[in-house]
């Protein structure tokens, strides 16, 4: 288990700011955070590259925060990957080993070994400029590797690599992981976060500040800066009323929303996520918690089919998939209706 108490450190004109995580043994952690944010800094800190100003990294037990970077078995792989272009594959995956404890028999079959689980024992008389961004991140990989890192940090993994290899890292990434290696992925990226994170934690401004399963992150984002994370475009600001008994958020052109929960505060903020929301060409038969009738003022392509603008004095965007754009047979400047469950509807109560 990795854990980070009240962490802090300045440098020149950014901080990280009391950063406490725990991270279990054998989990898939993503940082998730925009450039700037301090994810690389963090990822540094833990390696040994750099010593906090304050606070205590424990690693299996141990206080590791003073312990220097060789001693501290965490491997690390670089955005730009580090690999020394003077070297063949070989030369760079058995750099680590050259201390003299292994004979040059040991070394071959230590590289052979991990070359073969990453797929590129074909590449090892080859020099590394004629490499692909997969192979020289697999490259980068085994010589991390074959040190047999008791944690593997891996800074911005995805960043140089073409889109069409992308898939096959990952799978190799799923793959080290099941083995039972503990793997903190730091990215901008929130698709790469949904896709590999077992836990995720969103850094902004030297600051954690969420932290959870994947799915209570992207579901329930505690502010408006992870909300836009996660692909959230629907935002609206409210006020709140109790209504006989139930909770109503209103907003602009006199909407309102109905709400579940027990207590709100007197302004805030509703979230609502695209594929959440219900189109329909004539007003449903079925009485929803929010219907709203508008105009559709925009229709383009989107990663789950199509994407929707709908202008009910408030635009929403609703996601639906081309199947289900076919069988509405609706254009732009057509009306609308727009339906949702009260339980889609996530209110902020602090606006930022």
């Amino acid at each position: 288990m990795l854990i980070l108490k009240n962490i802090s450190k300045k440098f020149d004109k950014f901080r990280l700011i009391d950063i406490n995580i725990e991270i279990s043994e054998g989990t898939y952690y993503i940082l998730l955070g925009r450039s700037g944010s301090g994810k690389t800094q963090l990822l540094e800190l833990i390696a040994g590259l750099n010593r906090p100003d304050s606070g205590d990294i424990w690693l299996d037990g141990e206080n590791i925060t003073n312990k220097k970077i060789q001693e501290r078995r965490i491997g690390l792989v670089f955005q730009d990957y580090a690999i020394f272009p003077n070297m063949t594959v070989f030369g760079n995956i058995a750099y680590s080993l050259n201390s003299g404890k292994l004979d040059k028999i040991q070394v071959k079959e230590s590289v052979l070994k991990i070359a073969t689980q990453l797929n590129i024992s074909h590449l090892l008389e080859r020099n590394t400029h004629y490499l692909s961004s997969g192979e020289l991140q697999r490259v980068a990989l085994a010589r991390t590797l074959i040190t047999s890192p008791r944690l593997l940090l891996l800074d911005e993994p995805m960043a140089s690599i073409d889109a069409n290899l992308k898939d096959d890292v990952k799978k190799l990434l799923r793959h080290l992981n099941r083995q039972g290696l503990t793997i903190i992925h730091v990215t901008h990226d929130y698709r790469e976060a949904v896709s590999l994170a077992g836990r995720v934690g969103v850094i902004h401004n030297g600051r954690i500040i969420q932290e959870g399963d994947p799915e209570d992150v992207f579901r329930k984002p505690v502010n408006k800066f992870v909300a836009r994370y996660s692909g959230i475009r629907n935002f609206f600001r409210v006020e709140f009323h109790k209504v006989n008994g139930e909770w109503k958020a209103f907003g602009k052109d006199n909407l309102v929303f109905n709400l579940q929960g027990n207590s709100y505060p007197a302004r805030g903020m509703l979230i609502i996520r695209s594929e959440d929301i219900r189109i329909f060409s004539k007003m449903p038969s079925t009485d929803p918690a929010n219907c709203f009738k508008g105009v559709v003022r925009e229709i383009v392509p989107s990663e789950s089919g199509m994407e929707i603008a709908v202008d009910t004095g408030e635009t929403f965007y609703v996601d639906i998939s081309v199947d289900t754009f076919k069988q509405l047979q609706i254009n732009e400047l057509s009306e609308v209706w727009i339906c949702f469950p009260s339980e889609a509807v996530t209110a902020l109560k602090v606006e930022e």
